[in-house]
């Protein structure tokens, strides 16, 4: 059976991340394409040909509606049965900043909470604008749950990650909304202070600017669904596959350590798809 893992990476209509992304695939071992959404919608291509799902970064139809709305609706409405059928099949899906808003707007994320249950495509959460009242482009800490089911996060304990956008805080309408997706360890990642030692960072209470940088509830950056495929968070890893991305860059001693720490993410997903061969 061959080891080529298929990765679709939509764009098209202000998505404008997909390159970069194309690329850190590649970089781990991944097949890139590049395939517009008008193309999928129009059924000139499928999602079954394919073993990954990427929605980049950008501003997806403007931003009109809000921040993936536009893009989520034209994937829930014109892929529905292709995307439950690509989640059922065990495949993975990644949404980024405004992937990721989209995919949460599809009502992927964070979806039905029995793992078993085909994904019902509805919204259940929201990304809403930052509560600074402006778009934020900074670097910010990230810390992982060791106990999430997400193929995606796997052996990832803390990195830092920039992060590019205006909507990025996460909401629920409940607490206890909040308190089931944490009980399952579907609050993936979280925004840490830098200053606390690694494993020890993830709080619910909200973090003082800038280490939030969006007032998202429970400093929540990115989460997956039950099944642990579908994954989605606003900072970018694929902006930081090189330590040479890093700001503080010329100050640290890298010798022939160049990998930079958003790498493992996409090689996480490419080694799953292989392991289920």
């Amino acid at each position: 059976m061959s080891q080529e893992v298929k990765v679709c990476v939509l764009f098209g209509f202000g998505i404008n991340c997909d390159r970069e992304t194309a690329a850190v695939f590649e970089m781990v071992g991944g097949v890139s394409e590049r395939v517009h959404v008008n193309r999928l919608v129009q059924g000139e291509r499928t999602l079954s040909e394919f073993d990954i799902l990427a929605v980049p970064g950008g501003f997806s139809f403007g931003d009109h509606l809000g921040s993936g709305r536009l893009l989520g609706n034209r994937l829930r409405f014109a892929l529905r049965e292709q995307l439950q059928q690509f989640v059922t099949d065990g495949k993975p899906i990644i949404g980024i900043c405004n992937g990721f808003q989209a995919l949460v707007k599809t009502g992927l994320l964070p979806g039905p909470a029995n793992a078993s249950l085909e994904p019902d495509l509805i919204q259940r959460a929201s990304l809403t604008l930052n509560n600074t009242g402006r778009y934020e482009d900074r670097w910010v800490t990230l810390e992982f749950d060791p106990q999430s089911p997400c193929i995606w996060t796997r052996n990832i304990q803390r990195i830092e990650c920039p992060v590019r956008h205006g909507e990025g805080r996460f909401v629920m309408p409940t607490e206890q909304d909040l308190d089931n997706l944490d009980n399952s360890h579907l609050l993936t990642v979280r925004y840490v202070d830098p200053t606390t030692p690694a494993g020890e960072g993830i709080q619910d209470e909200l973090l003082s600017f800038p280490m939030s940088p969006n007032g998202s509830m429970r400093n929540i950056a990115g989460i997956c669904d039950a099944t642990g495929l579908v994954f989605g968070l606003m900072p970018h890893p694929e902006a930081f596959y090189s330590m040479w991305l890093h700001p503080e860059h010329t100050s640290m001693d890298l010798g022939e350590n160049w990998e930079g720490e958003g790498l493992q993410i996409f090689r996480n997903a490419v080694e799953y798809v292989r392991s289920q061969r």
